[in-house]
């Protein structure tokens, strides 16, 4: 079961990151997907919470070898075959009557978050597709598992604990985002200052004939001995008459006596 090891686990989904032309968008889920020791199948688990508050499960072994296989739940398909593309993408298909009736894409995403598109068909014949999006959790599974698509009523602790567990990964990721925002603004942030510091001794350590205005804008051009001089003339001004070797930056000193390139 090399193959699988990438989706092993449990998987939170993200409601608001789906798309959903069969049914309504849970408020949670988990996904789950596990290897039993010494065997090539796969157990399948997928628990969710209604926007009702209502918790179901559907639960199934497969075989994974590539081969059809009989499938336990007779009212959803007669047989299932499950198709490794890579060790990031694999297939299930779910055939009733000869006929492909489920057909479930598993990806794994450059983020590491796993795909899951569902394509069927509803009642009346209509095909649709369902597309969720899971991230990798540890094994939380608040609800028991049972026969596919069985309806388990929902205990009160039962969903409280869910949507606890919803809630606190919600507020930590918000959390954990809000920080890794302000760590890229201070860098962001001290690259500004370092480069305020390495033009400001650069013009400090140049040539200037007058006492430079806060404020001001200054032209910061290149000799042709190497160093540096402040202008109060543009090269606009100067055209091709223009003595220096060349044009640095236009600059401006600012409050603290460190300049800025504009």
């Amino acid at each position: 079961m090399v193959q699988a090891y990438n989706f092993l686990g449990s998987w939170q989904l993200f409601p608001e990151k789906g798309t959903y032309e069969s049914g309504t968008r849970p408020q949670s889920g988990i996904y789950k997907i596990e290897s039993p020791e010494g065997q090539r199948a796969l157990q399948v688990t997928h628990s969710w919470v209604s926007l009702e508050n209502e918790a179901f499960t559907s639960s199934y072994s497969i075989e994974a070898d590539g081969d059809l296989h009989p499938f336990a739940d007779k009212a959803l398909a007669d047989e299932v075959q499950v198709s490794f593309t890579d060790s990031i993408s694999f297939e299930l298909h779910f055939y009733r009557a000869g006929q492909v009736a489920l057909h479930i894409v598993h990806e794994i995403q450059p983020n590491g978050y796993l795909k899951l598109t569902v394509q069927g068909f509803r009642a009346d014949g209509a095909p649709y597709t369902n597309v969720e999006v899971f991230h990798r959790q540890m094994s939380v599974l608040p609800y028991s598992a049972s026969v596919s698509g069985a309806l388990i009523k929902p205990t009160e602790e039962g969903v409280i604990r869910h949507k606890a567990l919803t809630a606190m990964e919600e507020q930590t990721n918000m959390q954990l985002d809000q920080i890794r925002k302000q760590i890229e603004l201070l860098a962001l942030q001290a690259q500004e200052i370092h480069k305020r510091k390495e033009l400001s001794l650069m013009i400090y350590n140049a040539k200037i004939s007058f006492k430079p205005e806060i404020g001001q804008i200054y032209y910061l051009y290149e000799k042709q001995d190497g160093n540096h001089m402040i202008s109060l003339i543009s090269p606009k001004e100067w055209g091709a008459a223009m003595p220096y070797q060349g044009f640095v930056a236009a600059v401006q000193l600012l409050a603290d006596h460190t300049w800025k390139e504009l």
